[in-house]
């Protein structure tokens, strides 16, 4: 069992897409100036990951619900942390 908290901000993406690096940056700025961590999964390492979001990558999380996908828009992500 694995007692780490969960993270409030998951970002989804997949490697060499430029749409999921201009999201990290996005979500590495805001989550480090509201000192928040983040975790940064990819659909090419979970299946279910995948099927879910494949067609909307890059995707952001903010306690487990979609706040953003494609573009993320950093007063957004602010707003939805605080």
């Amino acid at each position: 069992m694995n007692d780490l908290p969960a993270s409030r901000v998951q970002l989804i993406g997949k490697p060499d897409c430029h749409l999921c690096e201009d999201a990290r940056e996005v979500v590495r700025l805001v989550c480090a100036e509201l000192n928040v961590q983040f975790q940064e999964r990819s659909i090419l390492e979970d299946p279910g990951l995948y099927d879910e979001y494949w067609e909307r990558i890059p995707v952001v999380l903010v306690d487990d619900r979609v706040l953003e996908f494609w573009r993320i828009n950093p007063e957004r992500l602010r707003g939805a942390l605080s």
